[in-house]
C-alpha cells in the first residue's frame, strides 16, 4: 500500500546523520524513521516506518505521517486553526516514550516538543504552509485498532490520525510495540520526506 520507494540502511541511516541526528548504540534505544510519501495520496495510508535498534535494522511498515480526511476537512469543528502537519526532515532524540494512546492502547507519546504547521485551506493535501510552531500537541505514535489481538489492515487514515504518526497493520505494530515497551527507554524519531 505504501507509495515509498525502496531505500537502503545506508540512505536512512545516512540522512539521519545529516540532519543531526546521532544513531543510537545497538541494545541502547530504538530509532524509528518515518518516511513520508513524495505522493501524498489523500486519506490513505501511504507512508513507510523503518525500526532500528541502533543501527541494526529491525523491521519496515507502511502508514501514516500525515492527518486524515476528519482533521484537514473539518478541523473547525474541534476548535484547531487548522489540520496539524509535522515538519519534515527534522530528528527528534527522545521524541516518544512508552505510554498509552487515549488511555485505550499501548503506545509510544510525544515526549517533547515537535515542529508542526497548521493547514487550514480543507484541500486534500497535508501541507506543510503558513506559521511554525514548536509544542507538545500529542502527536502520538499508535495503531488502527483498539482491540490489542487485532490483526487489521487499514486502508483509510480517517479519523486515526489528526497529527499522529499511525502504523495501518496491527501485526507490525504489536512487534514495535512489543520491542520499545520491553526495552523502558525513550524512542528516537525522525521524520523524513522522500527524495
Amino acid at each position: 500500500m505504501t507509495n515509498v520507494r525502496p531505500f537502503k540502511d545506508s540512505e536512512l541511516l545516512g540522512k539521519v546523520e545529516e540532519l543531526g541526528g546521532k544513531i543510537p548504540n545497538i541494545g541502547e534505544k530504538y530509532l524509528i524513521i518515518g518516511m513520508q510519501s513524495l505522493e501524498d495520496a489523500y486519506n490513505l495510508f501511504d507512508d513507510k516506518f523503518y525500526v532500528y535498534d541502533g543501527s541494526k535494522f529491525v523491521m519496515a511498515s507502511s502508514g501514516t505521517t500525515n492527518a486524515g480526511s476528519t482533521a484537514l476537512k473539518t478541523f473547525d469543528k474541534y476548535e484547531l486553526e487548522g489540520a496539524a502537519v509535522l515538519k519534515t526532515n527534522m530528528w527528534y532524540e527522545d521524541g516518544y516514550n512508552p505510554g498509552l494512546h487515549k488511555g485505550k492502547m499501548k503506545a509510544l507519546r510525544q515526549n517533547k516538543p515537535f515542529y508542526f504547521y497548521r493547514d487550514s485551506d480543507k484541500d486534500d493535501l497535508a501541507e506543510e504552509q503558513g506559521k511554525l510552531y514548536y509544542d507538545i500537541i500529542w502527536a502520538n505514535m499508535h495503531g488502527v485498532d483498539y482491540d490489542p489481538f487485532s490483526n487489521k489492515i487499514g486502508t483509510n487514515i480517517g479519523g486515526w490520525s489528526f497529527v499522529c504518526q499511525v502504523w495501518n497493520r496491527m501485526s507490525d505494530y504489536r512487534q514495535m510495540i512489543k520491542a520499545t515497551w520491553a526495552r523502558k527507554k525513550t524512542v528516537d524519531y525522525a521524520l523524513l520526506k522522500e527524495w
